[in-house]
């Protein structure tokens, strides 16, 4: 049997821009502090999907935001 995420790289990564944009979490933190704002039943799939996609705990958040948009003021 395949099991199939529910937590996709996408999902996760919208969640993080979530947790930035609400100021909770730092670009420069690990993304271990995630854990802190994901229910713990929810953890262990998140980091395997972070495992496969080559992200470890202890890599840092920036990592994981993709080209972010700067606007002028």
């Amino acid at each position: 049997m395949v099991q199939v995420a529910i937590y996709s790289l996408s999902f996760i990564k919208d969640e993080v821009q979530e947790l930035l944009r609400q100021g909770l979490i730092s670009r420069h933190q690990s993304i271990y502090t995630l854990r802190w704002y994901i229910p713990n039943r929810d953890w262990d799939e998140i980091e395997l999907e972070l495992e496969r996609n080559n992200f470890l705990s202890r890599d840092r958040i920036i990592d994981l935001i993709d080209n972010e948009e700067w606007r002028e003021d």
